[in-house]
């Protein structure tokens, strides 16, 4: 499938975002995926994942959400420090919510898409802003599938307001995130009867889905790929 590659301005509040955009060009009306980035930044890793998407049949949007810092806010990762450092310079109440907002109306603006049909997934920072989608947007998406996020005690309050099948992706030796913290996120859909698939790989570490990363784990990247695809299919 040939992928058209392109890189685009969204228009927020704060200013423009830049972000990467992978089109299929033999197909009209498909769904779209927002994807969010790691930690690290818009990579080329991310880009790489971006266009394994969109080769499944999606159009594909990965904003910048360092944009505020540009142009040096991307990061190796043996930076961990210094990419931790500019993650939490973000303000994941109003600003990060409207760039949310820009990148999710840019996706319904075009002609090509069916605004109906659009899923959000993403990686590490990337999980826990798809996690965060899901409880503010609900209404503007059809599905979420968060790697490895990182959830605030806000945002597992905002489970109530989900409204879309969610598939939660999970390693069990993650050092960022214990197993208490797992527990307590499956225990608040249970709790609430929402519509949710929770898999944790028990040997798999942080960013286990990323093979640039010591941490990446090929039996746990191969099955969630497996299994995300399989979940887009049966909602977008």
């Amino acid at each position: 499938m040939r992928i058209e590659q392109s890189e685009v301005i969204l228009l927020t509040p704060d200013g423009e975002m830049p972000a990467f955009l992978c089109t299929p060009v033999e197909f009209e009306r498909m769904p779209a995926i927002l994807l969010f980035m790691e930690a690290f930044g818009l990579t080329q890793h991310i880009r790489d994942v971006a266009i394994r998407i969109a080769k499944e049949g999606y159009v594909v949007l990965v904003p910048d959400l360092y944009y505020r810092e540009l142009p040096n806010n991307k990061f190796g990762y043996d930076e961990v420090e210094q990419a931790m450092a500019m993650m939490w310079r973000l303000n994941f109440g109003k600003p990060m919510e409207e760039d949310i907002k820009a990148a999710l109306g840019y996706l319904k603006s075009r002609m090509n898409l069916n605004p109906d049909r659009t899923g959000v997934t993403g990686f590490c920072l990337g999980g826990g802003l798809t996690f965060l989608t899901a409880c503010k947007f609900s209404a503007e998406i059809a599905v979420a599938v968060p790697f490895y996020g990182m959830v605030l005690d806000e945002w597992i309050e905002a489970v109530e307001n989900i409204t879309v099948p969610v598939y939660l992706f999970f390693g069990g030796a993650d050092l960022f995130i214990p197993r208490d913290r797992i527990h307590q996120i499956e225990s608040r859909f249970q709790e609430l009867g929402k519509e949710y698939t929770l898999k944790v790989y028990p040997d798999a570490e942080h960013g286990f889905f990323c093979h640039e990363r010591s941490s990446y784990n090929r039996l746990a990247a191969e099955d969630s790929w497996y299994e995300l695809k399989q979940f887009f299919r049966k909602h977008l």
